[in-house]
Parts: C-alpha cells; structure tokens; sequence
C-alpha cells in the first residue's frame, strides 16, 4: 500500500521551515518563517497551540526525547526551550552572532546542539543552558548538525559544500566529506549510527559509513533536496525537495520507491515519527501535512528487533546490504525474546516508562525554574531602572 495523506494543519502565514513529532506522536511541532511555533495535536477536534516569542523567523524545531520540551532556533540569533502546554512559556538564550539554522537534543536529552550563520556549531546543557564549547572548522553557514544516536560524534552540513564529522569528547574534526557539488542543506545519521545522509542544493542524496569513511549510495534527483529523515528501522529515507515531491528510497534496494506530491511549491521539511508509521512534511506553501506511511508492517517490526539487538549495517556502493538480509539473524532474536520470562519484560517496560515520566518531570521542573529566574532577573532590572530614576528625580529637585 503506498503512502497515503491522513492530516493536514493550516495556520502558518509564511513557509514551513521544520517538522517533528513528539515521542508518544499525540503532538507535532512546525516552525515557520512567521516567527511562530505551532504545536498541533494528532488527536481530532483538539485545537493547535501558536507560540509568539522569536523576533524573525523559526528556522529550525524539536521535541525534547521525553516530548516534555521543545527547542527552537531563530534568525533573530535566538534558542527557545517551550514547555509545549497552554501557556507555552519558554526560556530564551543568545546563541549565536548569526541565524540559528538547526537545533538537536543529544538522546539522553541532557546536551543541546545549535549551528548557525555565524560559521559555527555549539554545544550547551539544556538544564541552565550553559555553553560548553563550540567547533568552528567551517568556512561559511551551518545549515544543520546532529549528535549520532550514541552522542559520541556530532555531523554537521555547511554552505562550505562539506560535511564535517566531530568526536564529542576530543572537539576534533575527524573528516570532512567534500563530494557534493553545492550547498549541503541537511545532515543525519542512520539509526544504527554506523552511516550518514546528507541532501544537497546539487540534487543529490549521499549516504556514507562514517567508520571507513566512504561513498555507500548516492542518489541523483531533478531538484534541490531541502530534508532528509531515516525510518527508524533503517531501511528507508524519506526526502523533501524544491520541485515540491517528497520521496522514500528505499535504502536496502539502494532505489526510489515513492514519489508524493503534496505541496504546491517547494517541500521544505520532513520527519517521521518516532515509530516510523508516521512521517510529516512542511512546505513553501504554508502548509503542514502528516502521511501514514503504509510500509508493511511487519517488515520493520522484525527489521526494529533485530537493530535492538546490535545490527551493524555495512554496504557495498549500491545496496546497504545488512545481516538482516540473512534472515538466520532474525530466527535467532525472536527465539531469545521468546525465551525471556514474559512477567520480567513487562516489569521492565513499566520501569522504563516510569524512569521516562520522571526524566520528563525534571525537564519541566527545570525549565518552570529558568523561566522564574529569568522573571526575577527582569522584575530586579524594573526595580534597578525605578531606584536609579528616583535618584535622578531627588537630584534634580536638589539643584
């Protein structure tokens, strides 16, 4: 069954710049040249949420891995952390000399990376949202970064025409790929963390192993590609691009599967959601579109246990051939889990869960703590200005 459209969300004034979906999919976050951030729900009847705060436009949106915040990057050199409820308070920090293009949470949702215009990528805590340092190999704007899904390397893409690999720890630059022939306008890694993808202004899709360094597909298109997103089972590639077509290729085939036209104009964005049957698109149009990705479903339900059980993916230049292809994998992972005593996953899934509500409590905690400091901070700046015209007034009246 091919993808089919399921929602659409009108209610941005400008070009959609950036999609993602929260962890539990009930929400999507949408950042738009209007300088707003939508918070739409998945759930019928229940109505979206405009948040007002960046000066210019939102460039770049993501959902904190609990879904419990949202970060978002502005031209107007800014970094919001909302708490996408009713009141959509957030916390507000300079990041950057230039326009923020791109922000990302570490998976442990303890770091945030930003990269901007001003030729750099930052790294900052988002509890407190302390700087911690920044890599500036670049010669030109950043358009994206990313951690890699272990937060042991960072990738970014640059209007320098490269893709630069970082190892956290060291601050080192440890390649620079140089293959695309214009801009690179966006950067990810696989789910496996073992490759990367990164789309181009030259049309292309490019998908290198980040261990041996080396050209794995290469896919050539007819227009600008804008957004690339990985299924999570690693198997397919959804793209955005300027001839207004989104597009899945199929990654273990190493060929386009489908071509989707939506948007009337240029396809700016996409993401799928956390489970993969869901991707979102943004575009030119002002328009936020959600797409049930009718893959077969068993396909990646296997395909998502054996990666949990450490696939690696290696390929040859045409096809991400993988041991999942081997199927004697497959049989192996199923009969360990139907090994396990059903009672213990339960309980550790239910200690998963709570572990995860808690995290998500404390991102709030902190987050409703920032916002009542930076209230402070304003409310003893208001009494400073108060005290130093009071003085004034007295010493007038004196002379």
């Amino acid at each position: 069954e091919d993808p089919s459209l399921e929602r659409h969300f009108k209610g941005h004034r400008d070009a959609v710049t950036s999609v993602d979906f929260s962890l539990n999919k009930k929400q999507l976050a949408s950042g738009s040249m209007d300088s707003c951030l939508m918070i739409w729900s998945m759930r019928p009847q229940m109505r979206a949420y405009r948040f007002v705060g960046h000066k210019d436009a939102v460039m770049c949106v993501q959902f904190s891995p609990s879904g419990h915040l949202v970060a978002s990057g502005s031209r107007d050199k800014t970094v919001r952390l909302w708490v996408p409820s009713v009141k959509g308070e957030s916390t507000v920090f300079k990041a950057h000399t230039g326009t923020v293009r791109s922000v990302h949470f570490s998976s442990d949702g303890q770091s945030l990376l930003t990269a901007s215009d001003d030729k750099t990528v930052k790294v900052w805590t988002v509890h407190r949202q302390k700087f911690l340092f920044s890599l500036s190999q670049h010669i030109n704007w950043v358009r994206c970064a990313r951690f890699s899904p272990d937060g042991r390397l960072i990738v970014s893409a640059s209007d320098d025409k490269t893709v630069k690999l970082w190892d956290k720890t060291s601050r080192e630059c440890i390649h620079s790929f140089c293959e695309h022939g214009g801009f690179v306008n966006h950067v990810d890694f696989h789910p496996s963390g073992t490759c990367i993808a990164a789309a181009g202004t030259d049309n292309t899709v490019k998908v290198w192993d980040v261990r041996m360094n080396r050209l794995l597909q290469h896919y050539q298109g007819n227009a600008v590609v804008n957004s690339l997103s990985f299924h999570p089972s690693g198997n397919y590639l959804v793209t955005a691009s300027n001839d207004s077509t989104l597009k899945i290729l199929d990654l273990l085939e190493g060929r386009l599967l489908y071509t989707l036209h939506g948007h009337q104009g240029p396809a700016t964005c996409v993401a799928f959601s956390r489970a993969g049957d869901l991707f979102a698109s943004g575009g030119s149009d002002e328009q936020v579109m959600v797409w049930k990705t009718n893959f077969d479903a068993a396909d990646y339900g296997d395909v998502l246990k054996t990666q949990k059980s450490g696939t690696s993916v290696d390929g040859t230049h045409h096809t991400l051939q993988s041991e999942m292809d081997s199927g004697v994998h497959l049989k192996k992972t199923k009969t360990q889990d139907a090994g396990r005593n059903h009672a213990q996953q339960e309980e550790e899934t239910s200690l998963a869960n709570t572990l995860e509500h808690i995290m998500g409590q404390l991102d709030v905690l902190t987050q409703t703590v920032s916002i009542l400091e930076q209230r402070l901070t304003l409310t003893e700046d208001k009494l400073k200005e108060c005290l130093e015209n009071q003085q004034k007034i007295i010493q007038n009246k004196m002379s």
